[in-house]
């Protein structure tokens, strides 16, 4: 059963390596990140699962211990992260999962066995709503670390231009998931989504699978739209 969630913007420019002089425009969102994990690590689950948007050859499982990098950031080997701790796994971490694993190295994070899950971003509404089922019933107390942001399109200089739909989709995902709306979530267009591209559409759509019938209450912790991209922080317990 899902007993908490923290949900999380994805963005590599979250490690302050890889933002150098920007790193400040992301401050209060690492706080609001570091806010968001505590609530996970207070709620005592058996198990907790970073879930992540990824392309397709890179969905899937990926266990305790799997190794994530920024190199092709322009990072060095110094700022490689792990899963957790334990042996290498095969694949590296897609993107959203290495930040994933940088929030919880510097969490500190201990309170329970970790892996991850990436999943594809055109996977259909139904699927994620599955997967999540899966996820919640695997132990009696699951948490979900949930990486994803909104649209890309909210400015001229975004990655996907400027979309006049975009503050409207932000804004009801913003709801959605500050008042753990598991309706809405569920009820987010995901070809509107990808027109947008909002990478977090598939695993937020994992998160309201999980928390069907959890009965769980959310607080909207950060909102913002720095670079174009909507970034959100929310906490489900």
């Amino acid at each position: 059963m899902l007993v908490a969630a923290a949900i999380c913007p994805a963005p590599p420019m979250l490690v302050p390596e890889l933002a150098a002089g920007a790193a400040a425009e992301l401050g209060d969102a690492r706080t609001a990140c570091s806010d968001a994990l505590s609530v996970l690590a207070a709620s005592r689950p058996d198990r907790l699962v970073v879930v992540g948007a990824c392309d397709q050859d890179h969905e899937g499982s990926y266990p305790q211990g799997a190794r994530g990098t920024f190199r092709g950031f322009g990072a060095g080997a110094e700022s490689d992260v792990q899963l957790g701790e334990g042996e290498e796994g095969p694949r590296l971490l897609p993107v959203p999962l290495a930040v994933g694993a940088w929030l919880l190295g510097r969490a500190g994070w201990g309170a329970a066995p970790v892996e991850g899950l990436g999943v594809a971003e055109p996977l259909d509404t139904a699927r994620c709503l599955e997967t999540g089922r899966e996820l919640a019933g695997r132990d009696a107390r699951v948490a979900l670390l949930v990486m994803g942001d909104g649209s890309a399109c909210r400015t001229l200089k975004a990655p996907g231009y400027l979309d006049e739909r975009a503050a409207a989709f932000d804004a009801e995902a913003a709801r959605a998931l500050g008042a753990a709306d598991v309706a809405a979530l569920a009820a987010l267009d995901p070809a509107l989504a990808a027109e947008l591209r909002a990478a977090g559409r598939a695993p937020w759509q994992v998160l309201a699978g999980a928390a069907e019938g959890a009965g769980l209450e959310g607080r909207l912790l950060y909102e913002d739209a720095p670079y174009g991209v909507g970034y959100f922080v929310a906490a489900w317990s």
